[in-house]
């Protein structure tokens, strides 16, 4: 962990090394992961059984085999604690309810005689969502994706999720069936993004991948873009805790270990406008990491990657905060709407004292599928909108084609494009 003072001369250089964090794309797994879209794209399910059965220690005969049957969604369900099918309908009801509030509607405007336009508002046909299933099984995940591309009215939801050995978390599958999720597949990694964006014999093409994965996933979904459409690349969670020294130092110090649990990449930061503040944050993170079942993640993120920052005022905290843009903003404050205007830059903002990241990450409502890696300045967090697509509508009478047709000839002989023009002409002869 470091402690740096916003002011020292060596503030920048130091930031620098957690800010290179992030897993890069280098070639020899982009290799890799092209040799895999090129064998699943010509191969179908031969390759997708054979990368999955090797990668996974699978002794699956067919693709056919790894789709998750009715059956055991039901043997999920009864293998359940009660209490979390309870809290995971909760998150369901909670999130619906949210990204009811997204949907955006198809429109027509006739304020001008003889002309009619419009935007026309179309949900996906498909959608492929990736849920990890390596370090941990995450069933959060599997409702923020499909809980939004449901609200949407995507007619097919096809779910991929890797299961090592064989093993599955049972309430991944119960999650997915309380989120409405159509057909789910045990594969992942590559393979999995190359048959969801090619289709297969097995699995269907899709419009849309979205969900988060490692490295292979993520440079997946970045060669398979333009085939098809995906959500963002995922980065390494992180954390922005803003402090004016005031708030229990526990509860900031178990916000910080929230992420940095996460795995070792993961990047936890205090800054504070107070020196004694953040000492009594470090100390507390240091107790609180020794109880921790992930320890051992949670340690190497905080020493590598996690950092308490002393600034002279809030405005420089703030300043900070929006050349940063981190996934996760909490305005740790006596006041935080006094300073959520000034904030430019955050995939999601958690307000005062008692709004701990994590309650967005599960049952709060808003989508815990953040942009990262600095790119919360032009990324916005999964919604509704990312399940559909947006389709425009003109509709001219012959007046109306005579009303603009002389602007529209004119323009076109500006740009050199003679049958453009004539295309209007024509028809107000």
């Amino acid at each position: 962990m470091k402690f740096l003072d916003i002011h020292d001369n060596n503030f920048n250089a130091e930031f620098a090394k957690i800010l290179s964090r992030s897993e890069e794309t280098n070639r020899e797994v982009e290799q890799v992961v092209l040799d895999i879209i090129s064998a699943v794209k010509n191969s179908g399910d031969t390759a997708v059984l054979e990368y999955t059965n090797r990668f996974d220690r699978l002794k699956a005969k067919s693709v056919s085999e790894l789709e998750i049957s009715k059956k055991e969604i039901e043997t999920a369900f009864k293998q359940s604690e009660p209490e979390a099918i309870q809290a995971l309908e909760l998150a369901v009801k909670r999130i619906r309810a949210f990204h009811e509030k997204q949907k955006s509607q198809t429109w027509i405007s006739t304020e001008e005689p003889e002309i009619m336009l419009g935007q026309m508002v179309t949900p996906l046909q498909s959608v492929g969502i990736y849920v990890p299933g390596g370090k941990a099984s995450y069933p959060s995940s599997v409702i923020m994706n499909a809980v939004p591309a449901k609200v949407a009215g995507v007619s097919e939801i096809i779910m991929v999720v890797p299961t090592p050995d064989g093993e599955i978390n049972p309430y991944v599958l119960v999650a997915a069936a309380l989120s409405g999720v159509d057909r789910i597949y045990q594969i992942g990694g590559a393979q999995a993004v190359a048959a969801l964006a090619y289709g297969t014999k097995t699995i269907p093409k899709v419009d849309k991948i979205t969900g988060p994965g490692n490295i292979y996933v993520a440079t997946a979904k970045k060669l398979v873009f333009g085939q098809v459409g995906i959500d963002m690349i995922a980065g390494p969670s992180e954390i922005l805790v803003i402090n004016d020294g005031s708030g229990n130092p526990s509860h900031i110090a178990t916000d910080l270990l929230s992420q940095a649990e996460h795995d070792e990449l993961a990047s936890s930061i205090l800054i504070t406008t107070k020196r004694s503040f953040g000492e009594s944050v470090a100390a507390e993170v240091e107790t609180q990491l020794k109880s921790l079942s992930r320890e051992r993640i949670a340690r190497q993120s905080w020493e590598k990657y996690g950092a308490i920052i002393i600034a002279g005022s809030l405005e420089e905290a703030i300043e900070f905060s929006n050349k940063i843009a981190p996934e996760h903003l909490e305005l740790a404050v006596n006041d935080p709407f006094a300073i959520l205007t000034k904030i430019k830059n955050a995939g999601a903002i958690f307000m005062g004292h008692f709004t701990p990241e994590a309650a967005g990450d599960y049952i709060a409502g808003p989508n815990h599928t953040l942009p990262t890696g600095g790119t919360a300045r032009f990324f916005s967090p999964l919604s509704v909108e990312d399940f559909v697509k947006k389709s425009s509508i003109l509709c001219f009478s012959e007046k109306g084609l005579k009303q603009l047709g002389p602007a529209i000839v004119k323009i076109a002989k500006l740009e050199g494009l003679e049958a453009h023009g004539k295309s209007v002409s024509t028809r107000n002869k």
